[in-house]
């Protein structure tokens, strides 16, 4: 009697369907650079961590006025003609900065937001009821720090990063400027000291400069101005700690205001390269972009032609040769196995397993016959930190469960492994 197919066509032609557009989407984000689900940049502050110290509101503030907004990951979005946002980390490479504020010169407005905390992910140690309430990306702030790699920069861009002492005054934290004011988040406060005039946007109560801007082409070329470059030494101005208050994400927008309205523009790039998130060209990006897109398309509608042949048999499929029953070694042990599976004695494996373990050790270790307690004053003094082979082997015999007599099979094997890299 011949039985009915397990599929019928429509869902065998579902299936391949289905996986060939799987495929191609994994192929895809990988060539995209996508990270899904992992660990990378966890803690840090960009534009895309949803952190207290990290700047994803930042990006939906300024979504929400009005600005095409773009997180590249490709060092090609450092050459964008739109303001450029960079928020390197606190190790950064302050000659790398500096080369990408002097390429920008005569190519577009910059925004430079400072670090400022020091934040770790969730400790396992923390109890079950409050490791409960973090979400993916939130973190700890464990600390204030200034940064170094501005004392690097060139001039005119060149300052310190100074950490104010905290001051528990009414005015300690307090802010104004570019119209606005308000209170910071905490009395920790970050501040510049410019090695040049520099002209301060927003300072704090003791006329500190928490932003200011430079003009690195003043005197070069008259014709041909230069685009300004903007530096946040406080980014509890612009975080997702600090836009919690009305009036720091004001200030926020109003930084990125005072760049855009001056030149003119409508689009703002968040750079993540700065933060490790830099993806370079590759076979599978260029594959799904112009002038390439239009032959990947056109590949993709053969195989579509191709599967869909592989459909149109002639007449039915042939009977499948050769016996019912296989034979060889390995059918034999499949089938001795599936019969253990099937028939739930899984305490039948223990001593035969050890018998096993015992020749296989003795043969290591230069006996004669594998008897137990030989095999454990042979390996007192091969391996003397080494668990004795009978209690291994007695506790294979005693196992019940399939995963513990797994863990005790895998522990005499292991056995066998350390003395052949001793050999």
């Amino acid at each position: 009697m011949t039985s009915g197919a397990a599929f019928s066509r429509g869902g065998v032609l579902a299936l391949v369907v289905g996986g060939f557009a799987l495929f191609f989407a994994a192929l895809y984000l990988i060539g995209a650079g996508e990270d899904f689900g992992g660990t990378r940049g966890q803690g840090q502050a960009h534009a895309a961590s949803n952190g207290l110290n990290g700047y994803a509101g930042l990006v939906r503030l300024v979504e929400a006025a009005d600005y095409e907004v773009a997180r590249s990951r490709s060092p090609q979005g450092l050459e964008t003609s739109g303001l450029l946002v960079l928020t390197p980390p606190a190790f950064g490479d302050g000659e790398a900065i500096a080369e990408i504020l002097e390429n920008r010169t005569f190519l577009g407005p910059t925004l430079v937001i400072l670090p400022k905390w020091f934040a770790i992910p969730p400790s396992d140690q923390l109890p079950s009821e409050a490791r409960d309430k973090f979400k993916r990306g939130w973190v700890i702030l464990n600390g204030a720090e200034a940064t170094e790699w501005p004392e690097v920069l060139p001039k005119p861009y060149r300052f310190t990063h100074e950490l104010a002492e905290d001051d528990e005054s009414a005015a300690g934290d307090r802010w104004s400027g570019l119209g606005l004011a308000g209170r910071l988040p905490t009395s920790a406060t970050m501040y510049a000291v410019p090695e040049a005039a520099h002209e301060v946007l927003i300072a704090d109560a003791e006329d500190r400069a928490l932003a200011f801007w430079v003009n690195p082409g003043e005197g070069l070329d008259d014709d041909n101005p230069a685009y300004p470059v903007i530096f946040l030494a406080e980014p509890d101005l612009a975080n997702n700690y600090g836009l919690a208050d009305a009036n720091r994400a004001a200030a926020a927008v109003a930084l990125v205001d005072w760049l855009a309205d001056d030149a003119d523009i409508y689009e703002v790039t968040f750079d993540m390269t700065l933060n490790g998130f830099g993806a370079s060209e590759n076979l599978l990006t260029l594959a799904f972009r112009p002038p390439f897109l239009a032959a990947t398309l056109s590949l993709l509608v053969a195989l579509l032609i191709v599967g869909w042949r592989a459909f149109q048999r002639f007449g039915p499929p042939a009977a499948p040769a050769g016996p019912d029953i296989a034979f060889g070694k390995r059918q034999l042990i499949a089938n001795g196995a599936g019969l253990i599976l099937r028939a739930r004695r899984f305490r039948l494996l223990g001593a035969p397993y050890a018998a096993l373990s015992a020749r296989r050790l003795a043969e290591r270790l230069g006996l004669g016959r594998p008897d137990p307690q030989a095999i454990d004053e042979a390996l007192a003094r091969r391996l003397p930190q080494e668990e004795p082979f009978t209690r291994r082997a007695a506790r294979l015999e005693a196992a019940a469960k399939p995963a513990d007599i797994l863990a005790a099979a895998q522990s005499l094997d292991d056995l066998n492994a350390k003395l052949s890299q001793g050999q």
